[in-house]
This record gives C-alpha cells, sequence and structure tokens, in this order.
C-alpha cells in the first residue's frame, strides 16, 4: 500500500543495526569526561547515594544535558534520545569507562531486573526532579512579597558542580580579569504556580552572571516571576565572586538599573571584598528629577559626540555624553556617603511633543527638554577612570551578550519550556539547562575555534551533532562508522585531538 504520493516507503528494521542520527554527539560526552563533569556530579548533587536503587545522578543529569545538545525541549523528547540504538549504545558503553571492577559491579546491582533503557523514562525524571523541590520552603511565602526559597542541598550542588566545570575550563585557558555581567531574564509561563511579573504575565525571572572573558554563565539564581531583578542582587554578586577560580585576580562588574543600589556599589567601592579588593564597576543609573536637574546644569558646549566604528572609520550615533556633577539623595546626607562618577547620555527626539500632550503621554524612558529640543536621558554611575565615550561602549557590551546568552538558554536550549508547577523541579531543570550550555560554549571556543564562537546551536547542530552514522563493536572497540567521504570525518578526528590535549596532566 502506498504511504504517500511519492513513489517512497518508510519501513521499521527488525534488528537494531546501531544506526544514529547523533553521531557527532559522543565528542561532547569526551569533553564532559575531560571537564570532569561526571565526578562533579557525583561529588555534589547526591540526590541518589551509592547504594541506592535505580538511575544514578549522573546517568539522570547527563542525559538531560545531552538531550538539551541534542535539541530537545521537554522530559518527553528523551523518548526520541532513547529511540536511537546507536548513540544509547555509545552512551551505555561510556559509562563504565575506567571505572574499577567493584563500581561496574555496584552499578549493575542497582538494577534488581534487567536494565532495559540506556536513559531515564520520563516517570523517573519526573520523580528525581521532586527532590529538588522543598515544600516546607512553600509555607514561608507572604501575600504579595517577593521571596525567594532557599535551595536545598541538591539544588545547591549545581551551582558546585558548575564552578567545576568553570574551573576546569580556565586551568585551559587561564584569564586573571573576570568581568562580570548581572542580568535577570523573563520566562513566560503558563504553570499554575508561577506569579505575574511586572510586565503582566506569568513568569519566572533567574537572575544570571556572565563571565564575559571566559564566555560561560558563572552563576544563576531561579527566581519567581514578581521577584524586581534588583532585589537581594548584593547577596548573589557575592555568591557568583566565590565561583571564580583562584588565578582570578581583578573583577569588574556591568550592570542595568536593577544594581543601581549603593550598598552594592558600596561593596565594590569599599574593598568589602577580601579576595578582590576594589571591584571596578559601570552600572546604568536611575534618571530621577535630582538627576535631571544636575544634567539640565551641563554647559551644551560640555556635550561630547558618541562614535560607532563602521568600514570608513567613525559614524556619528546621535547621541552625546557629559560628565554630571551628581550627589544622589540616599547617600548626600550621610557623612561616610561616596562620591562616584555619574555621566548623562542623551538622544535627541526625532518629533517634539505636541503642545497639550504632555501629560497624556507616557513614554518608556526618560525624557527632558534641553535647548527647545526632547532628549532621552540615560545615566551611568561608575568608579572607573576611562575616557567617558570608551566607557560607554564598554557597559554596552552587556546588553550585545549577556542578553544574547539569555536568549539563547531560553529558546535554544531547553530553559524556556519549564516542567512543573514546582518551583525547586524547574530551578533544577533551569541549572541543567546551564550545564548544557557552558558545555557547549566550552566546545566552542576551546576546541573549535574563534571562528565557530558566534556561530548559533542551529549551525553546531547541522555541522556537528546531528550527524549520520553507525554504531558498532569491533574488537572490544566501540567504532562510530560515518559515510564514505563525509567532509565531518576529518573535523571529528581533529576535534578528538584538540579535547585530548585539554586533559590536565597526572598530579605527582
Amino acid at each position: 500500500m502506498a504511504q504517500g504520493v511519492l513513489p517512497f516507503q518508510y519501513e521499521e528494521e527488525k534488528n537494531n543495526t546501531g544506526m544514529t542520527a547523533l553521531a557527532g554527539l559522543p565528542t561532547y560526552l569526551d569533553l564532559a569526561y575531560v571537564m570532569g563533569l561526571s565526578d562533579s556530579i557525583r561529588k555534589h548533587i547526591n540526590v541518589r547515594g551509592e547504594s541506592s536503587q535505580g538511575w544514578t545522578d549522573i546517568q539522570v543529569v547527563m542525559s538531560l544535558i545531552l538531550m538539551n545538545l541534542a535539541g530537545g525541549n521537554c522530559v518527553d523528547d528523551l523518548r526520541v534520545v532513547e529511540g536511537d540504538k546507536g548513540f544509547c549504545n555509545a552512551l551505555h558503553r561510556m559509562e563504565t569507562y575506567k571505572l574499577p571492577r567493584k563500581e561496574r559491579r555496584a552499578l549493575e546491582r542497582r538494577w534488581r531486573k534487567e536494565r532495559k533503557r540506556v536513559v531515564p523514562s520520563q516517570s523517573s525524571v519526573f520523580r528525581y526532579l521532586e527532590k529538588f523541590h522543598d515544600s516546607e520552603q512553600e509555607k514561608l511565602r507572604q501575600q504579595e512579597k517577593a521571596f525567594i526559597p532557599k535551595s536545598n542541598l541538591h539544588l545547591q550542588g549545581f551551582s558546585k558542580v558548575n564552578g567545576d566545570v568553570i574551573k576546569s575550563a580556565q586551568k585551559c585557558n587561564t584569564k586573571k580579569t573576570a568581568t562580570l555581567d548581572m542580568d535577570a531574564t523573563l520566562i513566560e509561563t503558563n504553570k499554575a504556580n508561577a506569579l505575574y511579573c511586572y510586565k503582566g504575565f506569568k513568569s519566572y525571572q533567574p537572575l544570571n552572571t556572565w563571565w564575559d572573558e571566559q564566555g560561560t554563565m558563572l552563576y544563576t539564581e531561579f527566581r519567581d516571576g514578581n521577584v524586581p531583578a534588583g532585589y537581594e542582587q548584593l547577596r548573589v554578586f557575592k555568591e557568583a565572586l566565590s565561583l571564580l577560580p583562584i588565578e582570578v585576580k581583578n573583577v569588574r562588574l556591568r550592570s542595568d538599573t536593577a544594581a543601581y543600589q549603593h550598598d552594592l556599589l558600596r561593596y565594590c567601592e569599599m574593598k568589602e571584598n577580601k579576595r578582590f579588593g576594589r571591584i571596578e564597576f559601570a552600572i546604568s543609573s536611575d534618571v530621577t528629577p535630582a538627576f535631571k536637574e544636575a544634567v539640565a546644569e551641563v554647559e551644551e558646549s560640555e556635550w561630547k559626540p558618541i562614535y560607532k566604528k563602521v568600514k570608513d572609520g567613525l559614524k556619528k550615533t546621535g547621541q552625546e555624553w557629559a560628565e554630571v556633577c551628581f550627589v544622589p539623595n540616599a547617600i548626600a546626607h550621610n557623612k561616610k556617603g561616596l562620591e562616584y562618577r555619574y555621566l548623562a547620555i542623551r538622544e535627541a527626539m526625532p518629533q517634539s511633543t505636541l503642545p497639550g500632550m504632555e501629560k497624556q503621554l507616557k513614554l518608556p524612558f526618560p525624557v527632558m527638554k534641553m535647548q527647545q529640543q526632547d532628549y532621552k536621558i540615560f545615566g551611568i554611575v561608575t568608579n572607573m577612570d576611562w575616557e567617558g565615550e570608551e566607557l560607554i561602549h564598554w557597559q554596552r557590551k552587556r546588553c550585545g551578550k549577556s542578553e544574547e546568552v539569555n536568549g539563547i538558554m531560553k529558546n535554544d536550549f531547553a530553559g524556556g519550556n519549564l516542567p512543573s508547577n514546582d518551583f525547586g523541579e524547574n530551578a533544577a531543570w533551569w541549572w541543567i539547562s546551564t550545564l548544557a550550555f557552558n558545555l557547549n560554549e566550552i566546545m566552542k571556543r576551546l576546541v573549535l575555534g574563534k571562528s565557530w564562537v558566534s556561530k548559533k546551536m542551529k549551525a553546531i547542530r547541522f555541522a556537528l551533532i546531528n550527524l549520520p552514522g553507525k554504531v558498532s563493536i569491533c574488537s572490544q572497540r566501540l567504532v562510530v562508522r560515518l559515510s564514505k567521504n563525509h567532509p565531518a570525518y576529518d573535523w571529528l578526528i581533529e576535534i578528538r585531538r584538540k579535547i585530548a590535549s585539554l586533559m590536565p596532566l597526572p598530579s605527582g
């Protein structure tokens, strides 16, 4: 019987032939091994103890990381991974690589019956994720108040795992400066227990800390949608600092107005962090009525144009900047108050507000009239002595990269498709997507090379991960075969050689 219009048919193989549509994904197993990811999961997550029955922490978490990399978007997509028998054969063999005989036997004894699956079932994953939710914390919530549930020990383990992975990457590509971009992102959802954000829809709002030089997400804290981005930001910043590798000597902070908090600014300026001392920062400041008054006092001759680089040199952007003599009211009457450097940025609006519409029209940005012209006004507070325009361009790089990363984690990985109504389960899911994202960034930067750093996940899946192949056992060797003259064959071998070169030398 014809299956469709054109003369071809689909048939199911009667035997397990070892075919795979993920022939490039084992390279990520290579990289995860070199980065010590499995050992770190075993050490820090500890949902399933060594004496427990069933799936181990490594098996569940690694399956979800691999599903993220392959393009899966929900727990149900594990069925697709399980259906790829060739890749599952490879994954099963890799589970016991270099494990002592005693540990291999212990792994086998975790199953009362013969194990038939290589990756966990959906029900097993949901039961596993439940362990990250603390129902007692939910009882502490108060109506219409911002609240961040305290992570249980299992959930806290993810930040330690992520820290270990970043430390391994740092050993391969040492950076002495850490420019940290802090930014919150909204994950829109229809989950029953999700709360409404400031934009009027149900969401969760993780606060992320991006390490620019290393190109990885250093730390993330999962939050409800109603929690303001700046809520307890100093505490989150301290937790992120604690994860920086020992080789890092200098720290700089960039953020939007959510970080415009005087306790955070004081912490950076007054060397309250014993390890890093004075932390340089450039943070967008609130444009208050007092700030507008200070801007109005700036002489017209003091405004300098902001340029952007083009092929032919420099081009004016239509924006201007100036130094502003400004002391916020919050610290003006404090004898120990600090004075920071403030920059104002203005951009002429193409059309002035029509007469009589001033009080009716509400614009989404601050506006003030100067020299009979309406301007958009923005502010930056800093403790750095860089030239103004250079500082502005540097601070704006936060918008280009850290906000792009938020979109990648929500759209290219599974971070934007949360699995549960329970806060802790969703927090664990977000962390697993973060680990998958970081592993891919490390692959791009340390293995694939500079030309791949800016590539989207779509391109990497097409060129590297989603390759057709066949997995077989030849003389006790696991072999992944590609079709003859496949353009990725030599590239895969080179990738594995580069990954092997990242392997740390044995101590002693």
